[in-house]
């Protein structure tokens, strides 16, 4: 699909220099739901600790499966979206089965009921991950993809400062328990949805449809070389539980790491937009290079921090490379791949990003435990590094690719 095809299906509501009001909906949509699921995430280890029978090992199970699970499902999620005519519903569904179970953990009695209910939670956001971020490639202009999901990613980054810290203060200044501020989740979980029905307006589908058993048209050789390069990336990519522990590890208070996390998120949420519109106006390539390498210098400076202060000032440099690269990940996936196929390209590289979470965290924390914080936060910054290098030495023709999309 040519460019000039593809801007006639953008959202009619679209004004130009301006994002799409269905970009900002679904942005509104998503900073309601992280609120909802980070006022249950920062405390769930809390909660466990209190359900009797359960095990040291119950959080990895449970966060292990259940981002497996998303995964997984992302990949299918991507090949039907492809398939139906309208994205919304699935969309719908998925953010509605997760707001729907989330609060329900207030009522988990047992460890394997938190399991179950973290695995339905999961499956909901497999569900709508790639077709969501096939609607905002629909509605945005091409030359606006970058600073569209950047913008997404700042709600996102939003809700994730506002939740632990909402949860937080339910617990300090309210004395709640815990499964009261669980249960309170659903509130902002339903908001979310409620946004979603009322303000997110799909573009209207072209008319051919490909039928289900009908083979897909195969992905771009461009697409595939940067869903590559992104795995290796995310191979580097440990969980930011590790940063948490390595702020422990020089001194710092515990009552202060939480808010190290939310001064992280804040970083993120500040500057997405900034970091998805740069993409727009200077290429994806060269953003996701200095983002990359951003990244590899600050795992390298990680290895050999000892004080609180040293920490936070890493920590936020560290968090401007999220900013800088998450959006634009995104709009180079959309820019590779034809309107058709978006799906697909979005549900693999979304499971491929959390498929490469797992091993990643996993061999650091055996790096860490074997010959300490050090070595393993230098063999991240090598990885990073290395996708890096592979980025820069990526075929030309695929930013062309890219760039011809985006200017249409």
């Amino acid at each position: 699909m040519n460019a000039e095809a593809e801007n006639s299906t953008l959202d009619p509501e679209k004004t130009p220099g301006r994002l799409p009001k269905t970009v900002v909906s679904l942005g509104w949509v998503s900073f309601l739901t992280d609120v909802s699921s980070e006022m249950i995430f920062s405390l769930l280890p809390a909660f466990l600790s209190t359900l009797p029978g359960a095990p040291a090992v119950a959080l990895g199970w449970i966060e292990g499966v259940a981002e497996a699970t998303a995964s997984a499902v992302k990949v299918v999620s991507g090949r039907v979206t492809d398939v139906l005519e309208k994205k919304k519903p699935l969309v719908l569904s998925g953010y509605g089965l997760s707001a729907a179970v989330r609060p329900l953990t207030a009522l988990a009695t047992a460890w394997p009921a938190v399991l179950a209910l973290r695995f339905l939670d999961r499956i909901g956001k497999g569900v709508r991950s790639a077709p969501r971020d096939t609607i905002i490639a629909s509605v945005t202009a091409p030359n606006q993809r970058g600073a569209a999901y950047g913008l997404h990613r700042a709600f996102d980054n939003a809700g994730a400062v506002l939740g632990p810290l909402l949860g937080a203060a339910l617990l300090s200044f309210f004395a709640l328990p815990l499964p009261s501020i669980f249960a309170l989740s659903a509130i902002p979980g339903l908001l979310s949805v409620l946004v979603l029905v009322f303000f997110v307006k799909e573009a209207s589908a072209p008319s051919r449809v490909r039928s289900v058993a009908g083979p897909p048209a195969p992905l771009p050789a461009s697409f595939k070389r940067a869903a590559s390069l992104i795995f290796l990336f995310t191979l580097s990519a440990s969980s930011d539980s590790f940063l948490l522990l390595k702020a422990r590890e020089t001194g710092m208070a515990l009552a202060s790491v939480p808010l190290l996390w939310a001064f992280s998120n804040f970083i993120r949420a500040a500057f997405s937009r900034f970091g998805g519109g740069l993409s727009d106006r200077v290429g994806r390539r060269k953003v996701l290079l200095g983002a990359w390498s951003l990244y590899a210098v600050c795992y390298a400076l990680f290895a050999f921090v000892t004080t609180p202060l040293a920490m936070v000032a890493v920590f936020a440099v560290y968090s401007l490379h999220s900013a800088l690269s998450e959006g634009t990940e995104r709009a180079l996936i959309a820019d590779l791949v034809p309107h058709e196929s978006r799906g697909r390209a979005f549900g693999w590289f979304h499971g491929l990003c959390g498929l490469a979470a797992l091993p990643a965290s996993v061999v650091f924390g055996a790096l860490w435990q074997r010959w300490g914080s050090g070595a393993a936060f230098l063999t991240g910054a090598g990885i990073a590094a290395a996708a890096a290098l592979g980025l820069l030495l990526l075929p030309l023709h695929a930013e062309g690719e890219a760039r011809r999309a985006r200017q249409g």
